[in-house]
């Protein structure tokens, strides 16, 4: 056993925080000599988006929407300004997250798919796993390409 005043756990504490601030810093400068990418909108084009009197579209399917609407009248999806900030309508929400999950395409990354998979331990512990093994699904079918792009 070692006494907290060992020269050698000393030595040793010192050397591991000096690693992770050089670690730290590294993280850093990688971050700032990142490649800017370029803006992809022209003036104009942010002008029409920034005008008040642009119509507003659903994210899911590109339908124009009213300012009033709180779900779009096509697909379904939660379109409202406010939806993420009013308790009841939040549900539907997180609800359309947890559908894109199993039942549509989505950006196969790591950790969207790790999010997917620990949200529902939150939410619904005990069906989680049957959420899981709809997610690997979904995820096995992401892989295959459809028969109209082939």
């Amino acid at each position: 056993m070692t006494a907290p005043s060992d020269p050698n756990r000393l030595i040793a504490e010192f050397a591991i925080g000096g690693m992770l601030a050089v670690l730290l810093w590294r993280v850093i400068v990688w971050v700032r000599e990142a490649p800017v990418r370029p803006d992809p909108w022209d003036t104009e084009t942010d002008k029409k988006l920034s005008e008040p009197e642009t119509a507003q579209t659903c994210h899911h399917c590109s339908t124009p929407q009213s300012s009033t609407a709180w779900f779009c009248p096509h697909c379904g999806n939660a379109v409202g300004q406010y939806n993420n900030l009013m308790p009841y309508v939040c549900i539907f929400s997180e609800g359309e997250i947890y559908r894109n999950g199993v039942n549509q395409r989505f950006r196969n990354r790591p950790l969207i798919v790790a999010g997917l998979a620990l949200m529902t331990l939150g939410i619904v512990p005990f069906l989680a796993p049957l959420y899981w093994i709809s997610l690997i699904k979904n995820l096995h079918d992401l892989d295959r390409p459809k028969a109209d792009e082939t």
